[in-house]
C-alpha cells in the first residue's frame, strides 16, 4: 500500500486522478477553518444534501456543528474532484451492514467507483480515498481514565502490552492501537458493534498484520495518532 498525504485548506484542492491499485490518497483538515476549498464553511449548506444538512442543525455544541459541516464540505470538494462532479452533485449512500443487513453501514458514493473514509477528532479530520475498501482513524490521546476504563475490553494481548508498559506511555499507546484497530472496523463497516477485542493490532511501533487488510500508521501532530487500513485486492 502507498499512502499520499496532503493537506486540505482554504483553496481549492488540486486532487488529480483518483487513486489506483492499492494507492491511497489522505487528507488532513483543520476544522476550525473559517474557508475550506474556496467555500465559506457557514455558507456551504447548499453543497451538502438533506440529511448532511439535518445533521449539521441536531448538533447542540456550535463547535460540534463547524467541526461536522468543515469536514463534509471537504469530503464532498474532495469526492467531486476525483469524480469529476460539482460537491452538491456527488451522491452519499450506505452500505449494507456486514452485521445485520440494514442500510447502516459503510457510507459510500451511488455506483462506486471511489470508497472514502472520514475520521475526526477535536479540531483535526482525516479523508482518505482508494480504488477499495478503506477506512482512516485519527484519535487524540486519551485521558489516563479512558485507558483504565477501556484496558479490559480490548484483545489480551493488547492488554497486556499496555499493562507492562510504562504508565507515561499509555496515552500515546492506546492513541496508536485505537487509530489502527478503528481503521480497520471502519474499512470493513462493523464499526464497535461487535467489540474491540479483533482485529489484533497491537501497540508497538509498526502495527500487526490484519489478515485481507494493508494497515499502516499515518504522520500525525503532536498529541494525535492516526492509521489506515486499505483492503488487500483479492
Amino acid at each position: 500500500m502507498s499512502t499520499h498525504m496532503n493537506r486540505l485548506g482554504e483553496d481549492v484542492p488540486r486532487t488529480g486522478e483518483p487513486p489506483a491499485g492499492t494507492a491511497v490518497a489522505v487528507w488532513s483538515l483543520d476544522t476550525t477553518l473559517g474557508v475550506v476549498g474556496g467555500h465559506r464553511v457557514e455558507e456551504s449548506l447548499d453543497l451538502l444534501d438533506a440529511g448532511e444538512r439535518d445533521r449539521s442543525a441536531r448538533f447542540a455544541r456550535p463547535g460540534d456543528r463547524r467541526r461536522y459541516l468543515a469536514s463534509h464540505v471537504g469530503l464532498r470538494l474532495l469526492l467531486g474532484g476525483y469524480l469529476g462532479l460539482a460537491p452538491d452533485k456527488v451522491t452519499l449512500v450506505r452500505e449494507e451492514c456486514p452485521c445485520c443487513g440494514a442500510p447502516h453501514g459503510r457510507p459510500a458514493v451511488a455506483g462506486g467507483g471511489l470508497h472514502f473514509s472520514l475520521s475526526h477528532s477535536d479540531d483535526l479530520a482525516y479523508l482518505a480515498f482508494a480504488a477499495v475498501p478503506v477506512g482512516v482513524d485519527v484519535e487524540r490521546y486519551p485521558s489516563a481514565g479512558a485507558v483504565a476504563d477501556i484496558l479490559g475490553a480490548l484483545h489480551p494481548a493488547e492488554t497486556a502490552e499496555l499493562t507492562a508498559a510504562p504508565e507515561a506511555d499509555r496515552r500515546m499507546l492506546l492513541a496508536r492501537l485505537w487509530a489502527r484497530k478503528e481503521a480497520c472496523l471502519k474499512g470493513t463497516g462493523t464499526g464497535l458493534a461487535p467489540g474491540v477485542a479483533e482485529p489484533y493490532v497491537g501497540s508497538g511501533p509498526d502495527p500487526a498484520e490484519v489478515a485481507g487488510w494493508h494497515l499502516a500508521d499515518l504522520p500525525a501532530p503532536d498529541g494525535y495518532a492516526a492509521a489506515v487500513a486499505a483492503r488487500t485486492p483479492a
